[in-house]
């Protein structure tokens, strides 16, 4: 696909990616893709009951999507333990860091293809995972075990190892929570945490299991929404130019795909609103921007991209680039609408699992 073949609006299009609410596809989500040009779709457990409504959603998403000139990403978060969205028939992996603890190498890379396999067979072709975090607190905390180490060490090992393993598999990796969310004690699902650090130690320590995956061939990394005062004093990193573009391009020297976490998340709701939130998050430097609004303020935000694309707020020149980073992502995992995925033999996957949980403390 040339970026030259769509128009300005299919481009902004593909700069947003939508949750939804619901089991099937409705007409808020044929609006959503066939009004909208969406470029992507996040899947989240609560929009199936079992394996086969989700291969069926699935299906159906990328069949509604066939009149459209760009496949679509279908995405979700699978980490295994606490982040777990496949349904109930699949067994569920152990978390980032009892994987690490219990069997090193070889058991992250081991969960990490069979997540892949999942993924891929059921037609699902970007990971928001693994976390690059760092682990500071208890396991219950935002990131805890979450993460698969204390140490910067340890995290871009077996990160790197997790990351390789869901590309082996033709999963496109979205490495997250840049420039590291286990720095802070605040979850900002909830509230808006601010870093106090000076950007120094952030670069020597948080940052730099990012640095070394984007030397090891990342290709998309989620940016959180922490506030590192010394750098962006009140807006969090997911919405700041300065920060994105100093940090994430010029100094880590990353080329891939930037995309924001979840715009819904409470810390940026209440404090920005869907408003201002969408207008930073389209002037950050961000390529992808991920929001799950209630119907109308979803309608009310894309209506806003779209007016502030006339009026000149959003550069042309920054959507081409944005919309360029996606498409050659896309071709990169041949990514289409037309494959059959008739997803994985259940059993035989949980079999697997089964014995990865049995290598386990």
């Amino acid at each position: 696909m040339n970026l030259n073949d769509l128009t300005f609006q299919e481009k902004l299009g593909q700069m947003m990616m939508v949750g939804f609410e619901g089991k099937h596809v409705n007409d808020r989500v044929k609006d959503l893709i066939l009004k909208y040009k969406v470029g992507g779709v996040i899947l989240y457990k609560k929009n199936y009951d079992s394996y086969e409504e989700m291969l069926k959603l699935i299906k159906d998403l990328k069949e509604l999507n066939k009149v459209n000139k760009v496949p679509l990403f279908i995405a979700i978060d699978q980490e295994g333990g606490r982040v777990n969205r496949m349904p109930n028939e699949l067994l569920n992996l152990p978390s980032a860091h009892l994987l690490a603890k219990s069997g090193g190498e070889k058991l992250v890379k081991k969960a990490y293809s069979i997540i892949g396999d999942i993924l891929y067979d059921s037609g699902i072709n970007m990971n928001f995972a693994p976390v690059f975090d760092i682990k500071r607190f208890s396991d219950n905390h935002a990131i805890g075990d979450r993460a698969f180490g204390e140490n910067k060490k340890d995290v871009t090992k077996y990160g790197i190892d997790a990351m390789q393993e869901l590309q082996r598999k033709n999963v496109i990796s979205v490495i997250k929570h840049f420039p590291g969310h286990g720095i802070t004690k605040k979850d900002s699902h909830f509230f808006l945490p601010i870093v106090e650090k000076d950007i120094e130690q952030i670069e020597n320590v948080d940052m730099m299991p990012f640095k070394i995956a984007i030397r090891n061939g990342a290709d998309a990394v989620m940016v959180s929404h922490i506030v590192i005062k010394s750098v962006s004093r009140t807006l969090p990193a997911s919405l700041s130019r300065k920060f994105i573009g100093k940090y994430l391009r010029q100094k880590l020297k990353f080329k891939g795909l930037v995309i924001t976490d979840d715009l819904k998340m409470r810390a940026i709701r209440f404090i920005y609103g869907y408003k201002l939130a969408v207008r930073q998050a389209f002037t950050s430097g961000s390529d992808i921007v991920l929001f799950r609004f209630t119907p109308k303020d979803e309608k009310n935000a894309i209506e806003q991209v779209y007016n502030m694309a006339r009026s000149g707020v959003i550069k042309e020149y920054r959507v081409n680039r944005s919309t360029k980073r996606i498409l050659n992502l896309k071709q990169k995992y041949s990514i289409s609408d037309d494959v059959i995925y008739n997803g994985v033999d259940v059993e035989n996957i949980n079999e697997k699992i089964q014995e990865i949980r049995d290598e386990t403390f």
